[in-house]
């Protein structure tokens, strides 16, 4: 029911990952909810900070929390492509060659550093990151279900980075940041307990069957006629705007509805509102847009509130 504000029963198992993941990554519930939410909707995250600020600890968190199998690809400026999809091995006892499955074939796979590979190796994660397979020596193999990339980058000015092309950073539903704590919590983290101990003793608090029942829920979640014109009149604003060499593609604005349904399940809701769009905008679009010194570092905030400012809601 459109009108309806009780809360979904997906959302149940969700906000007791929510309390759990609080627990362990200190003050960042906003970074985690996206992060969350980026998973409802069968997206990949990207999270670009500086090292040392907990990008890995969440991957490996998500991962035990949602009880699912992972993998840890360190991308290095010497890696190949068969380092990421696998290779064929050949068998003497069958005398055929027998294929190896790589990292890639795991629920959630952490591409750790993923802008210190070239793009040749960056470029083994493309198909599966849209399509969830790969094809390695000639066959086509599908990737397990559900199907998760968190990559890391360290910011594009550090010593042996390569830029993620445009094609790569499309792949990605959300980007976000992570950074410093406030001194409170940053306080706590250096009294406490090690956080990857914590997150190795953490108990999952769901499973793949019922991740997968919840990101059925988030295709059922209400979209209003409202909803689809605002989030049009954001993609033709990019695309008419001087600030930006060119706009956003019906892909980023499926995108963009998907987040703010799984946003508006996280907020205990069957119906999307706008509030929902202007929340997952600021990681969602920005990444997306080339247009100059605001679309780098530091500057996604201030890309996002200008295309808020420049669309309202009607």
């Amino acid at each position: 029911m459109l009108q309806s504000l009780h809360r979904p029963a997906a959302d149940q198992p969700l906000h007791a990952v929510l309390d759990a993941a609080d627990r362990i990554i200190l003050g960042k519930r906003h970074e985690l909810r996206l992060a969350l939410a980026c998973l409802l909707a069968r997206g990949h995250l990207l999270i670009e900070d500086v090292p040392g600020v907990g990008k890995t600890t969440l991957a490996h968190l998500l991962a035990r929390l949602m009880g699912l199998a992972q993998s840890r690809i360190q991308f290095t400026s010497d890696m190949l492509p068969a380092d990421v999809l696998g290779v064929s091995v050949y068998d003497r006892a069958s005398e055929a060659f027998r294929f190896h499955e790589g990292p890639v074939f795991a629920h959630v796979v952490l591409a750790d550093e993923i802008n210190r590979a070239t793009p040749k190796a960056q470029s083994a994660l493309l198909e599966a990151m849209e399509e969830r397979q790969v094809t390695a020596e000639g066959e086509t193999r599908p990737l397990p279900e559900p199907f998760f990339v968190i990559a890391t980058q360290n910011p594009f000015h550090q010593i042996g980075t390569f830029a993620l092309p445009e094609s790569q950073l499309d792949r990605f539903l959300m980007r976000i940041e992570l950074g410093y704590p406030a001194p409170d919590q940053e306080k706590a983290l250096l009294a406490g307990a090690d956080r990857r101990e914590l997150v190795s003793e953490i108990a999952p608090a769901m499973n793949a069957a019922s991740l997968l029942a919840a990101q059925r829920a988030v295709l059922d979640v209400h979209l209003s006629d409202a909803v689809v014109d605002y989030v049009h009149a954001i993609l033709a604003y990019t695309r008419g705007s001087e600030r930006f060499i060119h706009g956003l593609s019906p892909r980023a604005g499926i995108g963009l509805i998907r987040a703010a349904r799984a946003w508006a399940l996280l907020e205990g809701r069957d119906f999307v509102l706008p509030e929902d769009v202007q929340r997952v905008l600021p990681v969602v679009v920005p990444h997306r847009l080339i247009g100059g010194d605001d679309n780098r570092v530091g500057g996604h905030a201030a890309v996002a509130e200008a295309i808020l400012e420049a669309v309202p809601v009607t």
